[in-house]
């Protein structure tokens, strides 16, 4: 059974005694991402104001490869880096014309980033949002596509934050031709296997370090597809690498490739732990399929004691996507989800809770030992 506990030694040594079951929240740090932490600092030191020729070259371009990787993506310079999602949610919001809302296709289970941000534009009558229910999943993607035509913009999460279920996102490809698509894919990167190759020259996708690819904070990236919001108006200046002579007579220039999506100066720590991450699980031989297909058996371990001593048996199954359609924790539905959080966070448990759904996350420091201690500690009295 795979044990890659003693490479999260000092996230897992911290605290002997925490359980932490939120791997879909917080993910824990395997050991190599200290000595990368401090290699950013080394390099910071050593170069000063040169560090930025290894940053936006050769520290960059191995994040950017081992991203395309993951995602078989056919060029790695279509994808752009920021500190958080939220950068990208504004840069695209930022490629619509003036004149007139922007029509904007969604669902009612995104991530705060963009739903919070739209909802905001929704007040001032800057945007219209249709959201689609993700309930019932069994329909979920019909029901999308039936509201697709005449949208600007169709922003979907790969797997939805707040039940696990993974949406089919090929099948996006049957959106109208003229409405930009992005996949919000911060719960599959490294948690499900994923390949856009057929999708790259249609879709945005967008995901991050600080959940399953266990980098933490300040990693996030987007793959740009040719074409799409050439110029965006939210830019920083770093868009302009590639054509810094493009800015003539007032025209702002922009990169054609992943560029354009840019912002400016970062803490770049983040690619440097991100990299370190990649390289470890090559070494170990991880794969997004051997890393999903632990989680899902360490969820099925605890379905079969777990769900029974939170007094829920049968219904645990009953509420969950199927486990194809499952991304890597498990959202249970509970009237008094946020009560059993708490109990737990008193018995040294770390899980989190949205709204009615307790969600307990899975992930490659666990084992099967672990799941059978979480079930101890509920039983407790």
């Amino acid at each position: 059974m795979l044990d890659l506990r003693p490479d999260f030694s000092r996230f897992l040594g911290s605290d002997p005694g925490r359980l932490h079951f939120a791997a879909h929240s917080h993910h824990p740090w395997p050991d190599v991402t200290r000595e990368a932490h401090l290699q950013a600092w080394e390099d910071a030191a050593r170069l000063m104001d040169d560090k930025w020729e290894t940053v936006l070259g050769p520290v960059l371009e191995e994040f950017r490869a081992h991203a395309a990787a993951h995602l078989s993506l056919p060029d790695p310079g279509t994808i752009a880096i920021a500190p958080n999602t939220h950068e990208f949610v504004k840069r695209i919001l930022s490629c619509f014309p003036d004149g007139r809302p922007t029509r904007i296709l969604t669902t009612d289970s995104e991530f705060h980033s963009f739903s919070r941000q739209v909802a905001r534009l929704e007040e001032d009558g800057l945007v219209s949002v249709t959201r689609v229910p993700a309930e019932p999943f069994d329909t979920f993607e019909d029901r999308l596509l039936a509201k697709a035509a005449g949208q600007d913009l169709i922003f979907v999460s790969q797997v939805f934050f707040n039940s696990g279920f993974a949406v089919d996102i090929d099948r996006l490809l049957e959106a109208p031709e003229d409405a930009m698509i992005v996949v919000d894919g911060y719960h599959g990167f490294m948690a499900r296997p994923t390949s856009v190759a057929s999708l790259a020259s249609r879709i945005f996708y967008l995901a991050g370090g600080y959940k399953y690819a266990m980098a933490g904070e300040g990693a996030c990236f987007m793959h740009c597809p040719p074409g799409w919001g050439p110029r965006p108006r939210d830019t920083g200046w770093f868009a302009a690498f590639g054509n810094l002579t493009g800015a003539q007579s007032g025209w702002i220039g922009y990169s054609e490739d992943g560029w354009r999506f840019m912002g400016s100066t970062f803490d770049p720590s983040g690619l440097y732990r991100f990299n370190a991450v990649m390289r470890w699980l090559s070494e170990r031989h991880m794969t997004p399929q051997i890393i999903h297909e632990h989680s899902l058996d360490l969820q099925e371990r605890f379905l079969v004691s777990g769900a029974r001593a939170l007094g829920l048996d049968a219904q645990a199954h009953a509420g969950l996507p199927a486990r194809d359609r499952r991304g890597n924790f498990l959202s249970l539905e509970m009237s008094d989800a946020g009560k059993v959080y708490g109990l737990l966070k008193s018995r040294n448990v770390v899980t989190d809770y949205r709204n009615d759904r307790l969600r307990i996350g899975f992930g490659i420091y666990q084992n099967m030992d672990d799941v059978d201690a979480l079930v101890s500690r509920l039983g407790e009295p």
